[in-house]
């Protein structure tokens, strides 16, 4: 079962940063997700649509330049990197599974994908790019039929899967509040990989390996790591450490 670092190790460090994604490194997460948006024709990595929660100031980041989003510290700390940022700092190192959070000008993002797998040392099975959003995924995969796609879902269909399927995608990635055995299997058996978020407790770690999950989005890799080799784990793990 892969570990993916849900914005990189971020029960450890500030969320989608460059030391987030080094954390996660650390762990030895077999991949890291993060969230892109994008803001004044350049993509972001960053989550949410307003500024308060992780920039401390008022105001939608879609309304900034720049300029301005130049300024802005994640929690203080960290700037708020750029997906050619992150391309070029993680260097192929591990999966990297690219969340698209607003809608992406495609032609930008599949000159990204190209240019990661070209000079950043990214194999095309390294990059993985989801959305809630189908009609995005649909419209990348247009332009660059080699992309993966993981179809992100918060229900538990009644076909199942079969979604995934329609999109043509390397994966579903589904809510750990609504997944079943019924739907991991649905999907094995249309050749789909089934990615589960967000997991953090023991409990469900070892639940969703029993099920058969190819992997999970968690936010401390190295404690899911620990929880499935089964190494002894302190209650108070789970602190945020920042």
């Amino acid at each position: 079962m892969l570990l993916i670092a849900h914005r990189g190790a971020s029960a450890v460090a500030p969320e989608n940063t460059l030391a987030s994604f080094e954390r996660a490194l650390d762990a030895k997460a077999d991949g890291i997700e993060i969230d892109i948006i994008e803001v004044d024709g350049e993509i972001y990595v960053f989550h949410d649509r307003y500024l308060e929660r992780l920039a401390a100031q008022p105001g939608r980041i879609q309304d900034l330049t720049q300029a301005q989003i130049s300024t802005l510290k994640v929690f203080g700390q960290h700037p708020i990197p750029t997906l050619q940022e992150t391309l070029s700092f993680l260097q192929g190192r591990c999966l990297l599974n690219i969340e698209m959070k607003s809608e992406i000008d495609t032609h930008r993002l599949a000159a990204l994908l190209d240019w990661a797998c070209a000079e950043q040392g990214f194999a095309n099975n390294q990059l993985l790019v989801s959305s809630f959003d189908h009609h995005w995924l649909q419209s990348l995969k247009n332009l660059r039929p080699q992309t993966l796609l993981g179809a992100l879902t918060a229900s538990c269909h009644l076909d199942y899967a079969a979604f995934a399927t329609t999109l043509e995608a390397w994966s579903a990635h589904i809510d750990i509040n609504v997944v079943n055995s019924r739907f991991v299997e649905d999907a094995h058996q249309r050749g789909l990989k089934v990615f589960v978020y967000t997991v953090d407790e023991a409990h469900d770690i070892a639940w969703l390996k029993k099920m058969g999950v190819d992997g999970i989005f968690t936010n401390h890799p190295q404690l899911s790591r620990n929880i499935l080799e089964g190494l002894p784990v302190s209650q108070n793990s789970l602190l945020r450490q920042f």
